[in-house]
């Protein structure tokens, strides 16, 4: 058997790794103690040799290894706090999951003055027994203050707020040229039909727009325009370099962090009102019923009409009247059909959701909420998804039709099926919910998942059950091997539908374009769209993780302000440690410990799903609502303590 793998390494609480291999998927992750982790942290790629199998603390034999080379760091830097100790700089850094500090030289320190938040890269590290040696590469500013925090995630993983000159040069001189004549030639003219933007209140970039018009034979052409992108950014170009680089824009608490400059991503590329732009389109001929009858895809020009907000859209729809009413009720009713198809088909009834802030002029949060998601966010999501599906459909049949079913090169957007071991524990919490659903062939049957989710109602443990079910699933990633779209039930998937913010959907219009001219891709080109592919799903992870670090620390900041208040809660999981509770309003997730629950003795029945009292029987499972009180917020921890209000 080879002893030598290569995988992604996750560091624990206790500073040992495990190491991810997919070829031994089925046996679990590789154990690595922290003798033998040889310089590596979290999220490196790394290659680690099998020593063999152990037994572990849960009597279970449990691959065991060492990691013999550091193939590439997970992490472009580390944020923290400069200390200093007898003459000596070095970083503390935010990440629990970085075991040991960084020495600073003196001279690497830039202009950082102790007790400042920094940015340190890595410039040296062999040997083990010894700290790392790095440089500060940004001052960020003083811990706590709003900036340093947000921007702190971001170029921990590599994403900068700022664009190198040379990129800037270059979306410069394109913005100045502007959109010539010659640029609308030999494209298809959008521009006196009916045509409008739906996006939210604060989107600074429009990607997507709409087009609407009735046909002499009663169909309906529906045209999904999309910023022309490609037609800007050009293979060798500064900017699609950076674009590589970045693969996604971030979106923080606060800001968006753009793949491309703003004068493209929110100025020429953006799809706004009263301009003429360049777009690349899906156009499909629809009946009353959903059913598609004709395609068209290619370069075309549109002018939107109305820069909608999905709240203004909701209203028209509402109040029957205002401009377009006629077109949105129309595509409404054609994508509640859709979205009844693709449940007919399997596709899951999911709906996560989105934690918003209302932020103070520091950046403070003043208030939390979650967004509500109304007929007209479904109504654009239908349209887009269509589009995705039948652009995928048309570049990989284009290709078969030539070369042969399996040929085809395209950038597909996947979600395999889910892994038994982790259906079977989704399994075991929705028993913990007191309900039961089938499980077939290492399974659950999606009508069944959906059943479920359709009788619970407004049930408050609903959204748990969601985000449940979201994470025994599979994860949706990139790649030129098409195994269809688990989650939305759908055989071929790509993103096409938003270039100024996704790499991946700038590919897909370039291979797109090369179907329509004839120029098909070669099977030799298939391993540079296989790195494409790789690139944009780490990329991609690293924008999330950005994210949800943004989310969860303004979440604890909201109430490290509210200590002793008293809120209403739920129960989201249960540990030897204590009970974790959901803030309802918030979704401030903390925990209270066991010693907080009372003067009973706390047991924890893993096989039951609860922690229950000994004497008085006083019992929390999922879904228990409590009344809890602020005990502390440790922003430095990033963790959130309450107890219970009797």
């Amino acid at each position: 058997m080879e002893r030598t793998f290569t995988g992604s390494v996750s560091i624990t609480s206790k500073k040992d790794g495990y190491v991810r291999v997919a070829e031994l998927e089925h046996e679990g992750a590789v154990f690595v103690d922290h003798s033998h982790l040889n310089t590596a942290l979290h999220g490196d790629i790394v290659e680690v040799e099998l020593l063999g199998k152990k037994k572990n603390e849960k009597g279970e034999d449990q691959l065991y290894g060492k990691i013999t080379k550091i193939l590439e760091r997970g992490k472009k830097g580390y944020a923290g706090v400069l200390e200093e100790e007898n003459g000596m700089f070095f970083l503390v850094p935010d990440d629990k999951r970085m075991y040991t500090d960084i020495i600073i030289p003196n001279n690497a320190r830039k202009d950082a003055e102790v007790g400042m938040k920094v940015m340190v890269a890595l410039t040296n590290w062999v040997d083990p027994k010894k700290s790392p040696i790095g440089e500060v590469s940004v001052v960020l500013g003083h811990p706590g203050e709003n900036d340093a925090e947000m921007m702190a995630y971001a170029l921990e993983r590599g994403f900068s707020d700022k664009h190198r000159d040379e990129v800037n040069e270059e979306a410069e001189k394109i913005q100045a040229r502007g959109i010539t004549e010659e640029d609308k030639a030999n494209r298809r003219d959008f521009r006196t039909i009916p045509t409008f933007t739906i996006d939210p209140i604060d989107a600074q970039d429009f990607d997507d727009a709409i087009s609407f018009q009735t046909l002499p034979n009663g169909h309906y052409e529906v045209g999904i325009h999309i910023a022309d992108v490609s037609f800007y950014v050009k293979p060798g170009m500064h900017l699609d370099e950076e674009a590589i680089s970045r693969e996604t824009s971030v979106y923080l608490v606060d800001r968006c962090i753009p793949m491309l400059p703003e004068v493209l991503s929110n100025d020429l590329c953006s799809l706004v009102q009263g301009q003429d732009r360049l777009v690349m389109s899906c156009v499909l001929e629809i009946d009353d019923e959903g059913t598609v009858h004709n395609e068209w895809y290619g370069r075309s020009l549109i002018n939107s009409h109305r820069r909608y907000t999905y709240e203004d859209a909701q209203v028209t729809l509402d109040t029957k009247k205002g401009d377009f009413f006629e077109e949105l009720n129309i595509l409404n009713t054609i994508a509640k059909k859709l979205t009844q198809k693709r449940f007919d088909n399997g596709a899951l009834q999911l709906e996560t959701e989105e934690v918003k802030f209302k932020l103070d002029e520091k950046g403070v949060p003043i208030d939390v909420y979650v967004k509500e998601r109304i007929e007209t966010n479904k109504l654009i999501e239908e349209f887009m998804l269509l589009a995705n599906q039948y652009v995928s459909k048309f570049i990989t049949s284009k290709q078969e039709e030539k070369s042969g079913v399996g040929k085809a090169i395209c950038i597909y957007r996947i979600h395999d099926k889910p892994d038994p071991d982790r259906m079977h524990d989704l399994d075991l919490y929705i028993r913990g919910l007191g309900e039961h659903v089938r499980f077939m062939d290492g399974l659950i049957p999606s009508k069944d998942l959906n059943d479920l989710l359709k009788r619970m109602g407004d049930r408050p443990e609903k959204a748990l059950l969601q985000v449940h079910i979201t994470r025994s699933m599979a994860k949706a990633i990139y790649s030129t091997k098409n195994v269809g779209h688990y989650g939305l039930a759908f055989p071929y998937y790509s993103h096409f539908t938003s270039p100024i913010r996704r790499y991946p959907d700038v590919l897909t219009h370039r291979l797109m374009m090369r179907i329509l001219e004839g120029d098909y891709p070669k099977e030799t080109e298939r391993g540079l769209y296989d790195k494409f592919c790789m690139q944009a799903s780490r990329r991609e992870k690293e924008a999330s993780d950005a994210e949800r670090g943004s989310i969860k620390y303004k979440q604890v900041e909201y109430m490290s302000y509210r200590i002793g208040e008293e809120f209403d809660g739920m129960v989201t999981g249960v540990s030897e440690w204590g009970i974790y509770v959901e803030e309802k309003k918030s979704k401030c997730e903390g925990m209270i410990r066991l010693r907080d629950l009372g003067t009973d003795f706390y047991n924890y029945d893993q096989k039951g799903g609860r922690v229950f009292g000994e004497r008085e029987g006083k019992e929390w499972k999922i879904g228990t609502s409590v009344k809890i009180k602020v005990k502390n917020a440790n922003l430095e921890m990033r963790v959130i303590d309450y107890s219970l209000v009797a």
